[in-house]
């Protein structure tokens, strides 16, 4: 990480500045999102920003291979959302790295998850310009990989989403989206593209077609949804609709569903890597050959870190009745890299991707960053805990 920006930013930082952040986002939006922001951005120098490409590039080339690729479809075994009319590119793709110390002490990125899902790709750059607006961060400063201009990202990112169709043609849709946490990113969508916020409650079906009814009353047929649904999550819902995802439906999707399994922790087991910890199928692990002291369970298909067990034990791995839906992951120790005025702050980072139409694979675009001083990432392990939360990364 960057120490001269590290310091000057400490040494200038206020209280005063950092109220400015949510001033801003009410003044803009009339909303503060649920989620903590941090009191500070990450400033990523040349060394570790290249060290992140190269992970990226590893990784992403094992996720392109055939043989990765054919496994991968083999999750329709165990999970029953298989949703008809497939494509053949992930629109947007993401991986999560833990910063950690390598032996000699360099930083390096190890992957923690990976989602063929979208993620808060309008926010970030918004979240970006808070942080200059409140601590005057450097202009020049950019949260792009290798996007020399603002505005050929968003050109790009409604290029992606629109894909030739008018945005009153384009929605988005969530299970009651006002209730997400990452709601403020559909306003920000919304704001750039002009694009329907909608709950699949509110949407109508007629044969294969899908409609709304727009504020004069008019009936609208939907040719896009930018999908934003976690299957987990509209599972356990009580939200009644006229249609079921896995219906053939005369509609396109910008994230097709089924990317979020194919890309997800269920291939995690089949990559490999000096930025890529160990981890197995706990219906295939040898319990008595591996030291469960190092590794965490997580579930398959489980979003936001929900169900994941830190210290798992022999005795409660054998209590598991649907062990196809688990994998067991080594631990991975986040290291404190950023100095605050207490104790360091942890990071995760997620590496963003876009794919466009036609393109042989993803170009990495942009970052998100999650800070922690706990066992986790999370507000849970964060409780009374300053300068963690959301943040993003400048390159410097």
């Amino acid at each position: 990480m960057d120490k001269t920006s590290r310091k000057y930013f400490n040494q200038h930082w206020s209280e005063e500045n950092y109220k400015k952040i949510e001033k801003k986002l009410e003044a803009d939006f009339g909303y503060i999102p649920p989620f903590r922001i941090s009191e500070t951005p990450i400033f990523i120098d040349a060394t570790f920003k290249e060290q992140l490409e190269l992970a990226c590039d590893e990784i992403l080339d094992q996720l392109l291979d055939d043989e990765v690729r054919t496994f991968s479809q083999s999750v329709f075994d165990i999970c029953p959302y298989k949703v008809p009319g497939d494509d053949s590119y992930c629109p947007f793709l993401q991986m999560d790295f833990g910063v950690v110390k390598a032996p000699d002490g360099s930083l390096l990125p190890k992957l923690i998850e990976l989602q063929g899902f979208p993620s808060l790709y309008y926010f970030q750059p918004y979240l970006a310009g808070l942080f200059k607006h409140a601590f005057g961060v450097d202009e020049l400063a950019s949260i792009f990989f290798s996007i020399a201009h603002e505005e050929t990202y968003f050109k790009d990112l409604k290029e992606i989403i629109l894909d030739g169709c008018e945005p009153e043609e384009v929605v988005m849709i969530d299970i009651k989206p006002k209730e997400q946490t990452t709601y403020i990113d559909f306003l920000c969508t919304a704001q750039y593209l002009g694009l329907k916020i909608l709950c699949i409650s509110e949407i109508e079906k007629d044969g294969k077609s899908l409609y709304y009814t727009n504020e004069s009353g008019e009936k609208i047929k939907i040719k896009r949804i930018y999908n934003r649904i976690i299957f987990d999550e509209l599972a356990s819902s009580k939200v009644e609709s006229q249609f079921k995802l896995t219906d053939d439906l005369d509609v396109s999707w910008v994230n097709h569903p089924n990317w979020f399994f194919t890309v997800s922790k269920y291939i995690l087991p089949k990559l490999r890597g000096k930025y890529v910890p160990d981890s197995h199928f706990l219906k295939d692990a040898d319990l008595h050959s591996l030291d469960l002291s190092k590794y965490v369970l997580k579930p398959l298909f489980s979003f936001a870190g929900a169900g994941v067990n830190l210290e798992p034990t022999i005795e409660e791995l054998n209590q598991i009745e649907d062990v196809q839906n688990y994998i067991l992951q080594e631990k991975v120790e986040y290291a404190g890299i950023v100095d605050t005025p207490d104790e360091p702050s942890k990071c995760e980072i997620r590496a963003m991707f876009l794919w466009d139409k036609g393109a042989a694979r993803p170009r990495l675009v942009s970052n998100l960053v999650r800070m922690s001083k706990g066992k986790m990432i999370g507000v849970k392990y964060n409780k009374d805990k300053t300068w963690v939360g959301a943040s993003v990364g400048f390159f410097v």
